[in-house]
């Protein structure tokens, strides 16, 4: 029984062949395509609304030269987001579920930050290490926490994705298994899991989209660190 709870996690295979591949895929499908109706058509101008207000806020906190870094920022936005909105519908896949997708996400984009840093502003990269004003005694010290703390983003990036969308998932799936167990023995508790399992739905659907803002987020103030 405890094994059944897990197996929405284990990436479906068809013929042998993972399928992985082509949940990753769908999001992009979704998206309407470019035609002669791009600015009238009413789901386009709602999309092209919706990149705009993803965008602006991504790069606020940015520079000029952060600019550049909108459109792989804005697009992995879109594809957390759909992903994970997608992952809530019965019967599907969750890639995002996933640590090894997360961390393929994750270390990329962190260590293109980090050497961005190092290749424009080696100094300033460098000397967040060392808090300025440091006493000489704790300086090797604080050299090693600052540099682990540093090597730790991205693995911290890819657990919290993770942990936080497999946690719902399991709560949906364990309220919604009460809830059908209970229907036929006391039919009032099982309206009361009903009522609590809605509300959970709602809330994991808020978690999904804040969970992809927070990890582009993130990445956006790495960014901002070494630029």
């Amino acid at each position: 029984m405890n094994l059944s709870f897990f197996d929405q996690f284990t990436s479906p295979h068809l013929l042998g062949i993972p399928l992985i591949l082509l949940s990753m895929l769908i999001p992009a499908l979704l998206l309407p395509s470019p035609d002669n109706r791009w600015i009238t058509n009413r789901l386009s101008t709602l999309q092209s609304w919706l990149l705009h207000l993803i965008t602006k806020q991504l790069m606020m906190p940015l520079n000029k030269k952060g600019h550049k870094w909108a459109l792989i920022l804005t697009s992995l936005m879109i594809f957390l987001l759909m992903t994970n909105l997608l992952g809530l519908l019965p019967y599907t896949f969750t890639p995002t579920t996933q640590l090894s997708m997360n961390m393929a996400l994750a270390f990329p984009l962190w260590l293109a930050t980090l050497l961005t840093g190092l290749r424009n502003q080696p100094t300033i990269s460098l000397g967040h290490l060392l808090p300025e004003g440091t006493p000489t005694p704790l300086i090797p010290a604080l050299i090693m926490i600052e540099t682990t703390s540093l090597l730790i983003r991205p693995l911290a990036l890819g657990v919290r994705l993770t942990a936080n969308l497999t946690a719902g998932h399991l709560l949906i799936q364990l309220i919604s298994t009460a809830t059908t167990v209970l229907l036929p023995i006391m039919p009032a508790i099982s309206i009361l899991t009903t009522l609590i399992l809605l509300l959970l739905t709602i809330l994991e659907v808020a978690v999904a989209m804040i969970q992809a803002y927070v990890f582009v987020l993130l990445l956006s103030l790495y960014l901002q660190e070494n630029i």
